[in-house]
């Protein structure tokens, strides 16, 4: 499936026309010249009213001063991050305006070598002992890469992602956001550990699985992701079934 992209130019600006109706300004697109762009955006927005919903518009932190602009022009915030703000404009008072960004999303790993020994790590800022190696996937990566980072900076050891077997949903968490927490299971392919993080791990190490689920200081939470690891085969990645210009990961069942 190949995704085409329409380009127009309308009132000096390359726009992106999406499936809904709605056109995309980048970044590059804004200029620093108030005036300019004062006028500019005036007339993008006569041109665009009667034939599209939304005006989108990415705004980099340096061009910042041009916000009070957009905003005393009904642009609202969307979206940002620490380089760049995503406004918005409803052209047509129905116009649907997608859910911005909403939750965080993070991954647990479990790894488990031929000794039957699981790899656990010790946070500094946690006091609940040894836990599952893990941490946020950052923007744009998939969740096997992230896997195979977190686990590597935490540990040192190398591993090749496998399948995904649980979901966990929390809220609030930070930022006031969902968080949604993916745990995966991984193959290790080195054993030598060597924590690469020092700044938030403390300590990492192989534990016999079963002395593991036996210890009383372990959340029950964690231990029921272990044994979901060892009797369920998970979720897998199937993506040569679907051909985009785009990163992706397909999951599916691994027996089918």
């Amino acid at each position: 499936m190949k995704i085409n992209v329409k380009e127009e130019q309308i009132a000096g600006f390359k726009t992106i026309i999406d499936v809904y109706n709605g056109i995309t300004i980048s970044s590059e697109e804004v200029s620093l010249n108030k005036e300019l762009f004062h006028e500019k955006i005036d007339n993008l927005i006569i041109k665009s009213k009667d034939r599209f919903n939304l005006i989108w518009i990415y705004v980099d932190i340096k061009n910042s001063i041009l916000i009070d602009i957009l905003a005393s022009r009904e642009f609202n915030f969307h979206t940002c991050n620490e380089k760049r703000i995503l406004l918005v404009k409803r052209l047509k008072t129905n116009a649907i305006i997608p859910t911005a960004s909403n939750h965080t999303l993070g991954v647990g790993v479990v790894v488990i070598n031929k000794e039957n020994k699981l790899l656990v790590i010790k946070e500094k800022v946690s006091d609940i002992g040894f836990k599952l190696p893990g941490g946020h996937v950052d923007d744009g990566e998939m969740i096997s890469s992230a896997v195979q980072r977190e686990v590597f900076e935490e540990t040192g050891i190398t591993v090749e992602f496998e399948s995904v077997i649980s979901l966990g949903h929390f809220y609030p968490h930070q930022f006031d956001k969902s968080n949604l927490y993916i745990l995966c299971k991984a193959i290790a392919i080195t054993n030598e550990i060597n924590i690469i993080d020092t700044d938030e791990i403390i300590d990492a190490k192989w534990i016999d699985v079963n002395e593991y689920l036996n210890d009383e200081k372990v959340f029950p939470y964690i231990k029921e992701i272990v044994v979901t690891a060892l009797n369920f085969n998970g979720l897998a990645t199937k993506n040569e079934i679907l051909d985009i210009k785009r990163e992706f990961e397909l999951l599916f069942p691994k027996d089918l």
